[in-house]
């Protein structure tokens, strides 16, 4: 007797073939009671007589979409997570050689684990649009069960070098025209087609043995194609995936393999495989992911249902408001612009279609598209009475309190009760903001950060009485346009702003005491920053960061008091990119130093007895990040923020902190602390309060404790 129903596996019988539907919610991830039902499924059909083929499906959205990875984070041990992985791939192999054509009926998202298992059948019927992928990479991990000797098989090695190096998906529709799969067709006739390609196998039409992935070879390169093709792809790994390593892992299993003995071959993936994945890498990155799968998921929201948000007011259409319009219009809300006056609407509706060029560009949308989107689901008005029926409004007008006050008090009386309301200001205080309201619970802090279309952080700020429902409302739109959520309270520079004094505002220190400041740059790139803090000062512009200085130090006290140096630097006028000019020369062709920058620092250093001083990169690494560490300390005392794991995925979305590393904080946590602390005092001795080490660091030297931890 076939059994017919397992926990996450539902088994149909239709006319000798048996259909095994994936029913695993959310994704139809390959958890350890999925894998256990998946064995004995197949199995006991490999030994029924009168199930002739068998036809592998999932449920909803989901074929599998990969391997649960909080398993694998949980594994400390090399030799264990060897053991396990070289287990599943013997399964698979056992599948692929198995008595009984498998085909596999691909309904949706079929992803790393999921693809692994879909090409050790023996046909492949996808339905129209899905995304088939090997995207392990971003997660610090690379395909271990079988994947880098079966797709190079199916597609050819370059093809496969770019989904597996980059984690590049593709639609199912390309995955045919490379051959990873063997028909496409819509989804309402994909069971039926895959029940039509299991018929074949048993009229013998098709067999299993010329099926195999393992026997296709005539996609696989010669050897001088294969050391050009190789060579090639290690050249760009070493350009884009500097500081990880699972890229070059990838490409040594195909290197080595691709034989033959795919068994052997294999065996050396998973060999790879398992050192990759106890990696500190690629524990920090799969962490990464889990975190930002939980962000905003707080516990004083807790059962709380969001509010419903259908229609969205923006005000104001300069380059942050457009942008914030993009992912609104994108996931299809209404939106409203509203803006001071005609030509300034129609200015920001130009900004709106600018937003979508590079999308049109890359033909993932139509000029013709656009206009259907702006004609349907955007409207604008300069007439604030007109947003009584919105769900939620965004304000990103002038950073003026008495300008933002007067809008959100005519407001408070125009729209409804219900409706949220968020400011994107970036620097004045959402709780006096909030006291020009009726109700403060209904105000909130969204800061979008530029551009708005494509950066994925955004840090939702609570002002002293924000409500929870608020919040929670506020956290699930963030999570509606695609964005990653960071909960902070309010305070100054809230937590981003203020990091990023942090984690760069040493080096006004160091180059006030003699380190040249290419150094500084360069040791901040090889660390595995976008940028060093020079460049990123003339893009963010210099006169912003000075504001933002006097607005600390008058917010913050004497610890956050402006270094005279850079004083100096603001007073000569070069700004950065805006003005042609601040750290750097952007008149040429390449940015050269800024001779009137370089002649002002010179003479401060001159006035002040300062000699060079050579530093290796690694002590200029040290001094910038103790410093970002204890600004991390220091804004947990406060209260801003205290989930460590929230605080490094804003560094990470939010400044371009190296993923690799953890974030900052993982970072410390992987320094030690308590070296942490010995560093600062020594830093103090030499540059003053800045670097005093915060009370809660003492504290954590002192017990042994760490960030994650606490």
């Amino acid at each position: 007797m076939m059994k017919m129903d397992y926990k996450t596996i539902k088994v149909g019988l239709k006319d000798g073939v048996a259909v095994l539907t994936f029913d695993n919610p959310p994704v139809n991830q390959m958890s350890p009671q999925f894998v256990e039902d998946f064995r004995e499924a197949i199995n006991g059909a490999f030994e029924i007589e009168k199930v002739k083929a068998l036809v592998l499906t999932g449920t909803g959205n989901n074929f599998v979409a990969g391997a649960d990875i909080t398993q694998l984070q949980a594994m400390k041990d090399r030799d264990e997570i060897y053991q396990k992985a070289l287990e599943g791939t013997r399964f698979f192999n056992s599948v692929e050689v198995g008595p009984k054509p498998v085909v596999a009926a691909i309904n949706g998202n079929c992803l790393g684990g999921g693809l692994e298992m879909a090409m050790v059948c023996h046909y492949r019927v996808a339905a129209k649009g899905v995304n088939l992928g090997q995207p392990e990479v971003l997660i610090g991990l690379f395909p271990g069960a079988g994947g880098t000797q079966r797709l190079p098989r199916l597609i050819g090695l370059p093809n496969a070098l770019e989904m597996i190096v980059m984690g590049s998906p593709v639609r199912s529709e390309k995955a045919h025209q490379r051959g990873l799969v063997d028909e496409v067709v819509d989804q309402a006739k994909l069971l039926e087609t895959a029940l039509k390609a299991a018929g074949r196998f048993v009229s013998g039409e098709l067999t299993i043995k010329n099926r195999m992935t393992r026997n296709m070879h005539d996609r696989l390169p010669s050897a001088a194609e294969k050391k050009a093709i190789i060579g090639f792809a290690k050249g760009l790994a070493e350009k884009k995936a500097k500081g990880y390593i699972a890229p070059f892992m990838a490409i040594e299993a195909m290197e080595k393999g691709l034989s033959y003995d795919i068994e052997a071959d294999i065996e050396r993936e998973v060999e790879l495989f398992s050192h990759c994945a106890i990696s500190d890498i690629a524990k920090n990155l799969i962490g990464i992911f889990l975190n930002s799968r939980s962000a905003g998921r707080l516990p004083r929201t807790k059962g709380i249902t969001p509010l419903m948000i259908n229609k969205v007011a923006v005000l104001g259409g300069g380059v942050m408001g457009s942008g914030i319009v993009n992912p609104l219009l994108k996931e299809g809300f209404e939106v409203m612009l509203w803006d001071i006056n005609d030509a300034a609407i129609e200015k920001g509706v130009a900004s709106v279609r600018e937003t979508f060029a590079y999308p049109i560009k890359k033909k993932k949308m139509t000029p013709a598209d656009l206009d259907d989107l702006i004609q349907n689901k955007l409207t604008t008005t300069t007439a604030l009475k007109d947003l009584k029926d919105v769900d939620l409004v965004i304000e990103v007008v002038l950073e003026d309190m008495k300008i933002k006050m007067d809008i959100w008090k005519q407001l408070d009386v125009i729209c409804r009760p219900v409706a949220i309301f968020a400011t994107n200001t970036s620097a004045l205080p959402i709780t006096d903001i909030a006291k020009s309201l009726t109700d403060p619970g209904r105000m909130i802090g969204m800061h979008f950060f530029n551009p708005a279309d494509r950066m994925q952080l955004l840090e939702v700020i609570c002002a002293e009485k924000t409500s929870n429902l608020t919040l929670a409302t506020s956290v699930a739109f963030c999570r509606n346009i695609k964005k990653i959520p960071v909960v902070v309270n309010d305070g100054p520079g809230f937590y981003v702003s203020r990091q990023l004094g942090g984690l760069f505002g040493g080096s006004v220190y160091l180059v006030a005491d003699g380190v040249a400041g290419s150094v500084i740059e360069e040791a901040m790139v090889d660390f595995g920053m976008p940028m060093g803090p020079a460049t990123l000062s003339d893009l963010t512009g210099i006169d912003i960061g000075y504001h933002v200085r006097e607005n600390f130090e008058q917010r913050l006290g004497e610890r956050y008091k402006m270094h005279p140096l850079f004083e100096v630097v603001y007073q000569t006028g070069c700004y950065g990119r805006k003005t042609g000019a601040g750290y750097f020369d952007y008149s040429g062709s390449e940015p050269v130093p800024n001779q009137k920058v370089v002649t002002a620092i010179q003479q401060y250093l001159d006035e002040n007895s300062v000699t060079p001083k050579k530093m290796s990169k690694e002590e200029v690494v040290d001094v910038m990040l103790a410093l970002g560490i204890n600004e991390a300390a220091l804004i947990m005392e406060e209260g801003i923020c205290d989930r460590p794991q929230d605080m490094d995925l804003a560094l990470i979305y939010g400044l371009g902190f190296p993923p690799y590393r953890g974030g900052v904080l993982r970072y410390a946590d992987k320094w030690g602390i308590k070296n942490v602390y010995e560093k600062l005092k020594v830093l103090e001795k030499q540059y003053g309060l800045r670097f005093k080490p915060a009370s809660l660091i003492k504290e954590m030297a002192e017990s042994g404790k760490t960030f994650y931890q606490y």
